[in-house]
């Protein structure tokens, strides 16, 4: 059994839309971060990201699945369980996330400012 996803695994002050660079949706670096460790149910994916609605969890999953970042596997029984997992091509993305974070971490103070307007918007011509 994998080991529980951290609660607090994303700061909520550490908003992902402040990068530039975006992988997928809103949702998916972190989902993606969620699944590194391995297979994950829609149920333990929630804990972490606990500003997402079922629904829009649902619609990443399958704009992941439909990319082939993420399988979904349907393990039959007694009581259906459904699990999601990175794929090789998804796994192959965590270096280029990791290189995307690193680089917002190393301007993070320049990227609040740009975003809260201090500095100045290049006039279009």
């Amino acid at each position: 059994m994998a080991v529980p996803l951290d609660p607090e695994m994303f700061d909520p002050v550490c908003p992902s839309d402040l990068s530039p660079v975006r992988f997928g949706d809103k949702w998916a670096g972190m989902i993606i971060r969620c699944l590194e460790a391995g297979p994950r149910r829609f149920s333990e994916l929630r804990v972490p990201l606990r500003g997402i609605t079922a629904k829009v969890l649902t619609r990443s999953l399958r704009t992941l699945e439909r990319d082939g970042l993420v399988g979904r596997t349907v393990q039959a029984g007694p009581v259906r369980r459904v699990e999601y997992a990175l794929t090789p091509l998804g796994r192959g993305l965590l270096g280029p996330m990791d290189v995307a974070c690193e680089w917002t971490g190393r301007h993070w103070d320049e990227l609040l400012d740009a975003r809260e307007g201090v500095l100045p918007v290049a006039a279009a011509d």
